[in-house]
């Protein structure tokens, strides 16, 4: 009998209620509330996300995200700061019990079994992606989709994003660079090294036609059934109160 996981797209959301909820149903899953679980999700405003070991103050700059009404957070997982444009990516994010089949003592291992359901995924869409270790996902040399991964209370969570179009120049507008020399380098650097599925595909690429191509991935990749489901009235009551009380707060997201 084919293993079945919940399917959950949860739309368009602040930073806060993102990170609260990837939070929320690790929990969720750690009491056995509910089954392993894959997320969609986009972020609206804009937004831009920090490691859990890096500092705000050193990696955003926050005048400019203020005054773009961009939001800025720390995540649960480890990695670099992030970018997240709202029209510009599809973010994904896996719950998944430690002692499952999938999941190997081996970080590196586990990026690599996790990242080929989105391997599997863009070549739906005719896209040649391959996993490079650590943790990317390049076509023909160039990124399209970077991941981060955490285990806690046994279980693991990994999210990561899906570049559906890319814009360099925002983002180093968002992200501190030690001036404008450096970053014209910069700029011209991620052009060489970032790619998405609009710049491979040369054609608009909905969200829609994404997450199909990418459930399909995972189902075969994973080989388990996706099925839409719904959030918990545990889940919903988490994620306001770790929104409200941990990744909105100073105190989380400056605290290094």
């Amino acid at each position: 009998m084919i293993e079945e996981w919940r399917l959950l797209d949860t739309g368009l959301n602040d930073a806060f209620y993102n990170m609260a909820l990837d939070e929320a149903i690790l929990i969720a899953r750690s009491k056995n509330i509910v089954p392993n679980t894959i997320r969609f999700y986009r972020w609206r405003p804009p937004a831009v996300s920090i490691g859990y070991f890096q500092s705000m103050e050193d990696e955003v700059d926050i005048k400019t995200c203020d005054k773009l009404g961009i939001d800025y957070v720390r995540r649960r997982t480890g990695g670099g700061a992030v970018y997240h444009d709202t029209e510009g990516e599809l973010t994904y994010s896996i719950i998944v019990n430690e002692k499952h089949r999938l999941i190997s003592r081996n970080i590196q291992e586990t990026y690599r079994i996790l990242c080929s359901g989105l391997v599997l995924g863009l070549r739906q869409l005719n896209i040649p992606a391959e996993f490079k270790p650590i943790n990317d996902i390049v076509v023909y040399g160039k990124k399209i989709s970077g991941n981060a991964q955490t285990r806690r209370i046994n279980i693991v969570l990994q999210h990561g994003t899906i570049l559906r179009k890319v814009n360099p120049r925002l983002m180093f507008r968002v992200l501190k660079v030690p001036s404008e020399k450096i970053r014209d380098k910069l700029i011209k650097s991620i052009e060489e090294r970032v790619t998405s599925i609009s710049d491979i595909l040369k054609r608009d690429v909905s969200f829609d036609e994404i997450k199909k191509a990418l459930i399909k991935g995972f189902e075969n990749s994973f080989e388990i059934k996706l099925t839409s489901g719904r959030l918990t009235d545990f889940e919903e009551e988490m994620t306001y109160k770790l929104k409200r009380e941990k990744y909105v707060m100073k105190e989380w997201n400056f605290r290094r």
